[in-house]
């Protein structure tokens, strides 16, 4: 019996640990934020709107900006997609202040958050 409830324990244990966040944060175009990083101009990286070109993602929560994983970016430049195309995008045109912000469910992993889902917004 003993046995049983600390297996049971153990398995509750690891899916509180493993279960998926709640993320929101500023979309960015990741390859923009790395460029900026390393060659730092007057436009700041949090400029870094992603773009119909744009095919790696990050989050920028908090003024920290997090890599999205393979599966996330995928996901990331179908909402794009999906959102760029909508009433609600046409009524917020690309400006220079302009900043597109998502909700992820996913889990944070070092700089990388590896993405269940996103709703661009």
């Amino acid at each position: 019996m003993k046995t049983l409830l600390l297996a049971c324990g153990t398995m509750a244990l690891a899916c509180v640990f493993a279960s998926a966040d709640t993320l929101n944060g500023q979309l960015m175009d990741s390859a923009c934020v790395q460029q900026q990083q390393q060659q730092p101009t007057e436009q700041h990286a949090s400029m870094c709107a992603p773009t119909a070109s744009t095919t790696s993602f990050a989050l920028n929560i908090s003024g920290k900006t997090y890599k999205l994983d393979a599966d996330g970016n995928k996901k990331a430049a179908d909402a794009w997609k999906k959102y760029n195309s909508s009433a609600e995008r046409a009524k917020n045109p690309n400006g220079a202040d302009y900043q597109v912000t998502a909700t992820v469910q996913g889990t944070i992993k070092d700089d990388e958050v590896k993405v269940d889902s996103i709703d661009v917004h």
